[in-house]
């Protein structure tokens, strides 16, 4: 027979094993909060089982092994209905994260580690629970008596699955039971034991049934043999426990009303980059059809009306097209906040601080590009929360607080945006130390410092190299990270705020597109050129005379409601030029920066159009100031800025 290719399934084994220990890693965290609950621990034991499962039918022996000697110590705990103490969850993490290295090597192709020394602290707490049933040196089986078959190659001991019975007429049916369970625990380690050790002593046996796993390399025939010569005890049956079939692709129920009795959808796993590929053919789908409909302008009005109304139903199906491959791109908000518990814990421990993370709304769904770029200042916005926010437990009572810190990140969908929001009851932020961090820096004159309002200032912490901490960390407080996140969230078209009252905590909100592949742009002209500007960053657009603009240290200033904000020419800050007959009144765009908001002076305005937005290539992607490219209608591309690196 020919040999299977399993290096065909090698990436769906490196996804669906990283889902399971990512899980796995979090279930963890939720043991730690809540010591033993049955739900919970199932759940993890059932996780660490699958990735045993699939690494052994992969043939990956040591991952195999390490999964297994988890396996047995979630099962100990969960059999014993004993309260998972924090060294246990530690060790437990500590293997998680071994475990997914191994997966990781093996998607790499490289050898994984030695795992022996953690392979001797699994079984060291094992023994501890379990002494009768822990892992011990156990006699090879001889040398004529081959192991089942089904455990051959995968470094694993067989199981079995045994059933006996204690006779009627026994007047000691626990004495026997306890007896045929004590023999079969020198044979090797006993699992999965029903009824319990307690009720097995006293007798409290269904009909005389028990039954039991046993892990053992010993031969079925010497199992067997074992349990012939224990009086009033029967051997009802005894079956090898196979291992674990390859895992088959997930299925979810299909759209639409379920009909009883009918299959649910075959699901695959496709790779982003299939998706973009898909998502860039029809976008260029939808500039092609915008392209014809400008072209049938040109035929005789007379003779359009066909081409009309096909040209509209091609649009129809193409924008239907757009929309259920930007439905496939979306994923739940899960995908990053699942790592979070497991991310706040090791923060917690290492800061010796007392928290707890509540995560709501994380069935939302976002652009996957969205999330993609959001993992890492998330996780940023959390270790601050944690390191910076969040007092020692000390502290907080002597602010009347709970020893325990609360951290929230709730999501929540609002018309075509999703409001993300990370908030702590901490310390709080001061805006007056930010005001004066800022001046310190030569970031701003003391007088830019004081006109701030109390928002503004908050936002100060987002300018480079401001930082109020008091300590510097290996977690955060380098006066670095928070402009990065702020130019991460504008890059995907969504807006960072932030709100904070000292002792009492901080929230920040980041509000994001639905996605980044179409966006709205407000298509202005400089010159003979024309440029879009997303419309999620303009504050409002006004017209104004130039020669009544005010005027401090040489820069202009535009009065917009209660302030006065710098004006920046578009042509100047573009090196194009404008017209040279502009009226003395001009438009003024209104849009948000780094340091607050700016106005840009533009010739015209050309009003609103919804695009596909493409990707910059190289060199363009080099280039400050630009975000993007589309092409309109009329097939004339135009860049799209991005402000706030257009003023750096």
């Amino acid at each position: 027979m020919a040999s299977i290719d399993i290096s065909r399934y090698l990436t769906l084994y490196v996804s669906e094993a990283q889902e399971h220990l990512e899980s796995l890693s979090d279930n963890l965290v939720k043991l730690e909060q809540a010591g033993s609950t049955g739900e919970v621990i199932d759940e993890a034991f059932r996780h660490a089982h699958s990735v045993k499962g699939m690494a052994a039918s992969m043939g990956f022996e040591l991952t195999a092994k390490l999964a297994h000697r988890m396996e047995d110590l979630l099962d100990a705990y969960r059999a014993l209905k004993e309260k998972v103490d924090r060294a246990s969850v530690d060790l437990l993490l500590s293997t998680t994260d071994a475990l997914l290295g191994h997966v990781r090597a093996s998607a790499e192709g490289k050898d994984v580690g030695d795992v022996s020394a953690l392979m001797g602290a699994l079984e060291r707490k094992l023994y501890l629970l379990k002494p009768d049933t822990s892992p011990r040196p156990s006699a090879p089986p001889p040398a004529s008596v081959a192991a089942p078959s089904a455990a051959r190659g995968l470094g694993l001991p067989p199981r079995y699955q045994i059933k006996l019975k204690v006779a009627a007429g026994s007047a000691t049916p626990g004495v026997r039971a306890f007896l045929a369970h004590k023999r079969l625990s020198g044979l090797g380690n006993v699992f999965d034991l029903r009824p319990p050790l307690d009720d097995l002593k006293a007798g409290r046996l269904a009909d005389g049934n028990f039954s039991l796993e046993l892990e053992s390399t010993f031969h079925e025939t010497e199992v067997r043999a074992a349990l012939k010569t224990i009086a009033d005890v029967e051997l009802v049956s005894l079956k090898v426990i196979e291992p674990d079939a390859p895992p088959a692709p997930k299925t979810v129920e299909p759209e639409g009303p379920r009909v009883v009795g009918q299959e649910p959808a075959r699901t695959v796993r496709v790779r982003t980059e299939l998706l973009d590929q898909l998502l860039d053919g029809a976008g260029e789908l939808l500039l092609a059809t915008a392209r014809v409909r400008e072209v049938g302008k040109s035929v005789p009005e007379g003779a359009r009306g066909v081409l009309d109304s096909e040209v509209d139903r091609l649009n129809a199906l193409v924008k239907d097209l757009h929309a259920k491959v930007m439905k496939a791109r979306m994923t739940p908000i899960s995908v990053m906040t699942d790592r979070l518990p497991r991310a706040a814990r090791d923060i917690a421990r290492r800061r010796e601080r007392d928290v707890e993370l509540t995560i709501t709304g994380a069935e939302v769904e976002l652009d996957r590009a969205i999330v993609d770029e959001l993992n890492d200042p998330l996780l940023h916005l959390l270790r601050n929360a944690i390191d910076h926010g969040i007092e020692p437990p000390v502290e907080r009572e002597k602010q009347g607080k709970p020893p325990r810190g609360r951290v929230q990140v709730n999501v929540r969908r609002e018309k075509d945006r999703v409001l993300l929001e990370v908030e702590d009851d901490g310390r709080g932020m001061d805006g007056d130390k930010l005001r004066a961090a800022a001046v310190a820096r030569g970031l701003l004159t003391p007088e830019a410092a004081q006109g701030l309002s109390a928002r503004e200032a908050l936002m100060l912490a987002c300018m480079p190299g401001v930082s109020t901490a008091t300590d510097v960390t290996d977690i955060s407080g380098r006066g670095v990270g928070m402009d990065a996140v702020k130019r991460a969230i504008e890059s995907v078209g969504g807006t960072l705020e932030i709100e904070s009252q000292k002792g009492k905590g901080t929230r920040f909100r980041l509000q994001l597109p639905l996605t980044v592949a179409v966006v709205q742009l407000l298509l202005v002209a400089v010159g003979d050129e024309t440029f879009g500007l997303p419309v999620a960053k303009v504050s409002g657009v006004v017209e104004f005379p130039e020669a009544q603009l005010a005027h401090s240290q040489n820069a202009s200033l535009l009065p917009f409601g209660n302030a006065l904000l710098p004006v920046y020419s578009l042509a100047a800050l573009l090196t194009v030029p404008g017209d040279d007959g502009v009226e003395q009144t001009r438009p003024y765009v209104v849009v948000e920066a780094e340091s607050g908001k700016v106005a840009l002076g533009v010739d015209r305005l050309q009003g609103q159009e919804e695009v596909v937005l493409k990707a910059l290539s190289r060199p363009l992607d080099l280039v400050p100031g630009l975000a993007g490219v589309t092409i309109l209608g009329n097939g004339r591309p135009i860049f799209i800025l991005d402000v706030p690196r257009l003023l750096v």
